[in-house]
């Protein structure tokens, strides 16, 4: 049995087949026109996807590798690189035109010690009742909720430790969500700009395709019954 390259065709005894989902090799005189024409609709675009992301993989490492050429350079003139420690970093061409940002996303996950922070701002709550501003409670309430992926949102724990309340045990309820914190990785992103001249605001380059989807216009699609 061969398989001819990226068609889904089997040669069995010279007869072609093509394997079904459950795995069972269907002659292809068996196999609806429609279905045949859905698996090659599929294939080929599976194979420009695969063609592009190999494309883009190879360029963002070529990008990182220019990246750290320069920074290399800059390091031996000067024996620093620029960005810091977190490895934030923009490159802009010499008439200002084209931009591109090296940005570090650093991830947090959160240890027990936040279920004792959210125990001592329910007792504050609870004592505040009569006098807590609404939106104090709101802001709490968003700080300790947690997304569909049971993630805590960072930004609004941040937020809720900006809050000046003198009360025992609103701070140390503030420095058990500092001691829960733990940076568990981080990732770095790439992102290009350009705009036509110095004075005029940037428009990003898109690479994600679901970003570029958006910014296409949608064509009308007729349906049919």
């Amino acid at each position: 049995m061969t398989q001819h390259a990226k068609s889904g065709v089997f040669d069995v005894n010279g007869e072609p087949h093509m394997r079904n989902a459950q795995g069972h090799l269907i002659p292809k005189k068996n196999v609806r026109a429609q279905d045949e024409l859905q698996d090659e609709l599929v294939r080929k675009m599976i194979g420009f996807a695969e063609d592009l992301s190999d494309q883009v993989a190879r360029f963002k490492g070529h990008c990182f590798e220019d990246v750290n050429d320069f920074l290399g350079l800059l390091s031996d003139e000067y024996g620093e690189t620029r960005g810091g420690a977190k490895g934030n970093m923009t490159f802009t061409s010499f008439d200002g035109t084209l931009k591109v940002t090296v940005q570090v996303a650093e991830h947090f996950d959160y240890g027990p010690e936040l279920q004792i922070a959210k125990g001592l701002v329910d007792e504050c709550l609870t004592e505040w009742s009569a006098s807590a501003r609404p939106e104090l409670r709101t802001i709490v309430e968003r700080a300790f909720n947690t997304d569909k992926e049971g993630k805590i949102n960072r930004a609004e724990l941040l937020s809720l430790k900006k809050l000046e309340i003198d009360d025992d045990r609103w701070k140390r309820a503030m420095r058990a969500i500092t001691d829960a914190e733990r940076a568990i990785g981080s990732k770095t992103y790439m992102r290009f700009y350009k705009r036509p001249h110095g004075q005029a605001d940037w428009t990003s380059i898109t690479i994600d395709m679901a970003k570029a989807e958006a910014k296409a216009k949608p064509e009308t699609v007729e349906q049919r019954g």
